[in-house]
């Protein structure tokens, strides 16, 4: 029998095939174990920024409305099993042992007739949705890997599409425009399936909006079909295609989770008036007002000021900023703001760090625990235009230089730690299991 361990080693190890986009591994592997994925009620969520926080909103108001709502995300912060969970409990340890070993013998089988041999993400997608058919959730709320027309999520048929947001992110993949990489993410729209669109680039709205049209899909565009106005910190008014609620409490905080809250709504209203999903007003607001995502503009200390925050493309960095900025005399107030940032080579480093350091009065930059830091140190140099060489560390493990920075850090100043989910993760495990505890 296959142990836990095993098979997250078996996993890990695939890793070696890399980013490999294409579905016909996937097709074959899914057509090998019967085609698991037939037997869901598929919402696909995609975009370059908010897929993980729409998820969470949507996932929590359904929750409260009674159904049982699967979820696939990526990539983990603590634990591989976070990417696979029903109603927020993970997929079991022997579930996945299990899952595993009846994949690996239908892997074997396809690249001995000649597939190319799966990724570890196509694997792990494949795992995720045969668990969700043998366990039926009445939803699952599935999250683009990485684009989305030749992403291996893009082999169901969903009820719902989403594009959460369309931004500069992955080029070597996706391209190097708004336009191109809005037709890349508009691949998850399929023939009259209805999809509910963020997306404020004329250019690249074009592209959806076209392909929309070409698939005879309903488009239903934030800011155009669907609104929201806010009206504090963390509550706003919602105007939608047919739902008008004033006062909605969101537990997430910056502006842009107003906006992943309305998108939430809107596929609500989708569920509602197109698949008769009975979705009271109560489990909206309670749904909105009770919703956890960890390290999205996670405060996790008080006095003095830790925030950890997902950030890692140039969008993000500007929800952050802008968060930063709009509630520098209220909830994020502060005396300093120290910087821990630590970023993947193909992202936008320099961008990035030019819309955060401003804001910063000392900066550490750090590695993130993956293949894809590349030449991390090269951040240093653009920093020092920010801060001088007086207010600079460098320090390659990221618990170490959380560790530093702590040290200095007085009751009035705030702690920034962002730029990568690779650096969060044992960042946040160390603060929560050793630092706060030890206070």
């Amino acid at each position: 029998m296959w142990e836990y361990e095993e098979a997250i080693a078996y996993l890990k190890n695939l890793t070696k095939f890399g980013i490999n986009l294409g579905l016909e591994r996937i097709k074959a592997l899914l057509a090998a174990i019967g085609n698991p994925e037939q037997s869901l009620r598929v919402i696909h969520i995609g975009g370059t920024n908010g897929k993980g926080s729409t998820c969470a909103f949507l996932s929590s108001v359904l929750q409260q409305a009674g159904y049982r709502v699967g979820m696939f995300i990526s990539p983990h912060l603590h634990d591989y099993r976070e990417r696979i969970s029903i109603n927020g409990e993970l997929i079991s340890r022997a579930d996945v042992a299990a899952g595993i070993k009846l994949l690996k013998p239908a892997l074997e089988k396809i690249v001995a007739e000649g597939v190319e041999h799966p990724t570890e993400f196509e694997v792990t997608t494949t795992l995720a949705l045969n668990y969700f058919a043998a366990e039926q959730p009445d939803f699952v709320l599935l999250e683009v890997g990485l684009g989305g027309e030749i992403d291996s999520t893009n082999v169901v048929t969903p009820i719902v599409s989403v594009i959460t947001s369309i931004a500069f992110d992955h080029k070597d993949y996706l391209g190097n425009t708004l336009a191109e990489i809005a037709a890349v993410k508009a691949g998850i729209i399929k023939e009259g399936i209805p999809v509910v669109a963020d997306v404020d680039d004329s250019e690249a709205f074009e592209v959806i909006r076209r392909r929309a049209e070409a698939k005879a899909a309903k488009l239903i565009r934030l800011g155009q079909d669907v609104h929201y106005r806010k009206v504090a910190s963390n509550m706003m008014d919602y105007q939608g295609l047919n739902l008008k609620f004033e006062g909605l409490e969101v537990a997430l905080f910056g502006e842009h989770q107003l906006s992943n809250a309305s998108k939430a709504l809107a596929v609500c209203e989708i569920l509602r008036d197109g698949y008769a999903v009975n979705i009271p007003e109560k489990a909206i607001r309670e749904g909105l007002k009770k919703v956890s995502w960890p390290g999205r503009q996670e405060l996790i200390s008080t006095e003095p000021k830790i925030l950890l925050d997902g950030a890692h493309n140039v969008q993000g960095m500007q929800s952050l900023a802008k968060a930063l900025t709009d509630n520098a005399t209220g909830y994020y107030q502060r005396d300093r703001l120290i910087l821990c940032l630590g970023m993947l080579a193909d992202k936008e480093r320099a961008q990035a760090l030019a819309v955060i350091a401003p804001l910063a009065s000392q900066i550490i930059i750090t590695k993130p625990d993956s293949a894809r830091a590349g030449d991390w140190q090269e951040l240093s140099a653009l920093a020092e235009a920010f801060v001088g060489r007086e207010n600079l560390l460098v320090i390659e493990d990221p618990i170490l230089a959380v560790k530093e920075a702590l040290k200095g850090l007085q009751k009035e100043d705030m702690l920034v730690i962002t730029g990568s989910f690779y650096m969060l993760g044992p960042v946040r495990e160390y603060l929560l299991n050793s630092w706060l505890s030890s206070k």
